[in-house]
C-alpha cells in the first residue's frame, strides 16, 4: 500500500516524481495525493464494498452483519471525511 502519511509527524505526503517502467520517463514536480487515497485502508475498503453492493447499505449490512444504521453511520464518518478534505483545498 502506498505511504499517504509522513512516518514521522504525520502530515500529509505529496507526491515528488512518477515513472513510466516501459521507457523510463520521469516527471516531477510537488502534486497532491488524490482524495480517496488520502482515506484509511478501512475506508477505501468500505468504499469498494459500497460500490460492488451497488450502494445498498441494506446488502452491506447484511455482508458485514452490522446494523443498518451503523453501517449508514460508517458511510456518513466517510461523506464527512471527503467534504473535510475537500474544504482543505
Amino acid at each position: 500500500m502506498l505511504p499517504t502519511s509522513c512516518p514521522s509527524c504525520q502530515s500529509q505526503l505529496k507526491v515528488v516524481s512518477l515513472k513510466c517502467e516501459n521507457c523510463r520517463t520521469e516527471v516531477t514536480g510537488l502534486y497532491d495525493m488524490p482524495l480517496l487515497l488520502r482515506l484509511s485502508d478501512d475506508e477505501i475498503q468500505f468504499i469498494l464494498r459500497f460500490v460492488k453492493n451497488s450502494g445498498s447499505l441494506k446488502d452491506m449490512s447484511a455482508e458485514l452483519k452490522l446494523s443498518y444504521p451503523t453501517v449508514r453511520n460508517m458511510l456518513n464518518e466517510v461523506i464527512q471525511k471527503i467534504k473535510d478534505y475537500e474544504n482543505e483545498k
